[in-house]
């Protein structure tokens, strides 16, 4: 379902693209190790409160002024694995940040070394100090957010809480494999499975303090992230612990450019939770790509799109740069 992941390490495909495997690349110069082509890139430090910290890694366009876009991950994938995406925007004449989440990644403290965190603190702690940071190194060019799964809510509620604010403005959203959870958002068949499943990883993680990972979701996720999840998978609604936020409402009043994407194979944000995401925001500038086999993509489940980074990376900059809406496959 929509926020639902693989174990965080993706398996790396015999050619690129595809979900980035750890690649020699130049010597780190300490004790002649060598370090990954994700870890060689440009690298920007950013603190948050209570000593959280992340590592964002940058793929600069040559033209200063070329769109920014920043690379929001799903639940327990880490940023790494986004590396073919991030190359073919990259490739395209955008400028690309990415980040991990909040005990992703490189993101420090490990989820088990910090106290528990949900929806709230991921989208009003962290992401308003990640965005600066790529403001103070992209200047004067409104970013754009792009994300998957879970990244896909984060970006659209931050951006929606944004709206007219010219200091954290963004200038348009990208979310892919991104719907709600919302369990009669799916086929009638699978009520009971979204039903089931969603609230046992809720009821869990309330009475563990977290999620250890399995049934839906290979890794390991913080309590509160997953009790906001289940809680909007039970009402429809986004209502994150600690938040004096009324999400639902501004996402409403969202009216910035969006291009939702889905994918046939995905049944983790199968269309129809992608579409009632998108009627939760009807002034959005909304364009919609579902991607079938005549779209030319071949891995279209929820995490394997990524093996074809280099037929989505290209349409998407194209929205990016010109609203061109990428080529629609027959309903």
């Amino acid at each position: 379902m929509t926020e639902t992941t693989p174990t965080d390490r993706p398996a790396p495909p015999p050619v690129e693209p595809g979900p980035p495997a750890e690649q020699p690349a130049t010597p780190a110069g300490d004790g002649g190790k060598r370090r990954s082509e994700f870890t060689t890139l440009e690298s920007i430090p950013v603190a948050s409160e209570g000593g959280v910290t992340f590592v964002l890694r940058v793929l600069p366009a040559a033209d200063p002024d070329a769109p920014v876009v920043l690379i929001m991950p799903a639940m327990a994938l880490k940023a790494k694995f986004y590396l073919p995406i991030a190359k073919a925007l990259h490739a395209a004449g955008v400028s690309v940040v990415t980040t991990d989440l909040r005990a992703q990644g490189e993101a420090r403290p490990g989820l088990h070394d910090q106290p528990t965190f949900g929806y709230r603190e991921l989208i009003e702690v962290d992401l308003p100090r990640v965005l600066a940071a790529v403001r103070a190194r992209f200047p004067g060019v409104r970013p754009h957010l792009f994300g998957h799964s879970l990244g896909g809510q984060l970006s659209l509620l931050h951006a929606a809480a944004m709206a007219g604010d010219e200091s954290g403005e963004i200038a348009g959203v990208c979310i892919i494999g991104t719907g709600t959870v919302y369990w009669k958002a799916f086929g009638w068949r699978r009520w009971a499975e979204a039903l089931y499943s969603i609230q046992t990883i809720g009821l869990v993680a309330r009475l563990r303090g977290y999620w250890p990972g399995g049934m839906l979701i290979g890794g390991a996720m913080p309590g509160r992230v997953m009790t906001d999840w289940a809680r909007h998978s039970r009402t429809s609604r986004y209502r994150p612990a600690g938040t004096a936020r009324n999400y639902d409402r501004l996402l409403a009043d969202l009216d910035i450019p969006v291009l939702a994407i889905s994918l046939d194979a995905d049944r983790l944000g199968p269309r129809s939770n992608v579409d009632f995401l998108c009627r939760r925001m009807p002034r959005a500038r909304l364009d919609r790509w579902h991607i079938t086999a005549a779209s030319g993509v071949a891995h279209r489940d929820h995490f394997a799109w990524v093996k074809d980074a280099a037929v989505i990376g290209p349409a998407v900059a194209g929205w990016i740069r010109e609203r061109r809406v990428p080529e629609k496959a027959p309903a």
